[in-house]
């Protein structure tokens, strides 16, 4: 399969980048959140899933996701085998992620990063999807946008609250599913992509720092 490693030169932890449901590794939001990362010394490592590598547009079966992960995640631990690992994704790629970790945990994987946690489908709210966060034992970041019409913002705060401390919960106020944000919001898309850099570098910095 396909994959992109973005290492800094000083770079202080490694992130396996899973993509979403709809979109490859080079998707311009995703790249830019690596380019983000990039400048706050956190390298990424982007790749394909094997429906995207095809051209398919039917997701892999999350057995055929997990495993992928898995092997994505050994090759991040070889290549930077003195960084700090933490594995997530976009959307489908953090759930998927979240399911390997709660069903059969890697080692070595310090955290599971959610941009945009799918917890339901559009106009069909329920927690069903988030099942499976109880048995994730690693910390979880949610950076989730306030309109995002695949996370009721009320049912994914209760969720979020029910894992405790493993878990934070941090709002991109205005931003959907896709991180774009109104103009009325006096924000830009770029600057919504700083803002989760930011959140997330901090998040990876304060994992990094635990023994």
């Amino acid at each position: 399969m396909s994959a992109l490693l973005l290492r800094p030169r000083k770079a202080r932890a490694v992130l396996v980048l899973a993509h979403g449901a709809g979109a490859g590794m080079t998707h311009p939001f995703l790249a830019a959140v690596a380019e983000a990362l990039a400048a706050r010394g956190v390298a990424t490592l982007r790749f394909q899933f094997p429906y995207m590598q095809r051209g398919s547009r039917r997701p892999d079966r999350p057995a055929t996701a997990h495993a992928t992960l898995r092997a994505v995640i050994a090759v991040a631990a070889k290549r930077c085998p003195t960084l700090p690992l933490f594995a997530g994704g976009k959307s489908f790629g953090g759930r998927m992620t979240s399911q390997l970790m709660a069903q059969n945990a890697v080692a070595g994987v310090r955290g599971v990063l959610f941009i945009g946690f799918p917890l339901h489908p559009a106009k069909q709210p329920s927690i069903t999807r988030a099942e499976h966060l109880k048995d994730v034992a690693v910390p979880m970041l949610f950076v989730q946008g306030s309109r995002d019409a695949l996370a009721d913002w009320r049912r994914l705060s209760g969720v979020v609250r029910r894992l405790g401390s493993r878990a934070t919960l941090v709002p991109v106020v205005y931003a959907d599913h896709g991180f774009h944000v109104p103009a009325y919001s006096g924000r830009t898309d770029e600057d919504v992509i700083e803002e989760i850099a930011d959140a997330v570098a901090a998040w990876i910095e304060a994992g990094a720092t635990v023994i």
